[in-house]
């Protein structure tokens, strides 16, 4: 599948894996909308790009995506600028256990409700050409660390809810592809914030051990992920699939066991 002229919109887009994602993207000739909360990296984000791949194939939106109305408004500035959408990218995440709420409403909410907008713009249900959404989780949904609980179930609802999304696209013809990307530990600013107690609360008195298993499963670079993403992208034969990338096997499938009777 060329991407030349397709139309993305990458949420969490002006910082680590998602700036990583927007690069690969533009690099392959489509059009980006970079949607982050964060100003500062987003302008920067838009700067480097226009830079690079010249002016007009990538815009930013500034947008809390938990806030529905922003997210929702963020969606329709990308279809206003570029006339149509091709390919989300629900990438936005936090890591706080201090304010799960939050964490529920970013990691969670926010990704069902970006695959739910993203189906309005894209969904043959809603007479739209069909497109591609990749939903971000984390190997945390695998392998869970006590420190993170809050986090590690978002995670698991990110996968879950993929899954399920994906096979209600594939049964009433949708025409969109849903897959979901799980990394391991990756090299972005959200790693780091295990070592704040305001991100962390009660569980900031674990961060010896997540940096020992930092050490022990070793750190990944944005770069790697941006490729394995760019497989969920293009491959149009992937529905429903969920990528591993970690440090020893790189990037790999989850295979599920089928369903018996």
């Amino acid at each position: 599948m060329s991407l030349t002229g397709k139309v993305a919109l990458v949420t969490g887009g002006a910082q680590g894996i998602g700036k990583a994602v927007v690069y690969s993207l533009l690099q392959n000739f489509a059009k980006v909308a970079v949607v982050d909360l964060n100003k500062t990296s987003g302008e920067e984000c838009k700067t480097q790009q226009d830079a690079e791949f010249g002016d007009g194939n990538c815009i930013f939106i500034q947008c809390d995506v938990s806030n529905g109305d922003a997210l929702a408004e963020a969606f329709q500035k990308t279809v206003d600028q570029f006339g149509h959408l091709d390919i989300v990218i629900n990438n936005a995440g936090i890591n706080n256990e201090k304010n799960w709420e939050k964490t529920i409403q970013v990691n969670l909410t926010s990704v069902i409700r970006g695959t739910y907008l993203a189906l309005e713009h894209m969904s043959k249900e809603y007479g739209k050409e069909g497109g591609t959404i990749v939903n971000v989780s984390s190997m945390a949904a695998f392998l869970h660390s006590p420190h993170q609980p809050v986090y590690t179930a978002t995670k698991h609802g990110v996968i879950g809810f993929s899954r399920a999304m994906a096979d209600a696209s594939d049964q009433h013809n949708y025409g969109v592809r849903i897959n979901v990307l799980c990394p391991a530990f990756v090299d972005t600013p959200l790693l780091h914030s295990v070592e704040q107690e305001d991100n962390m609360g009660k569980f900031v008195k674990f961060k010896d051990e997540f940096k020992r298993s930092m050490s022990k499963f070793g750190i990944l670079q944005p770069s790697l992920i941006a490729e394995g993403m760019m497989t969920l992208i293009t491959d149009s034969s992937l529905n429903g699939a969920v990528m591993k990338i970690t440090c020893s096997k790189g990037i790999h499938f989850h295979t599920y066991e089928p369903m018996s009777a």
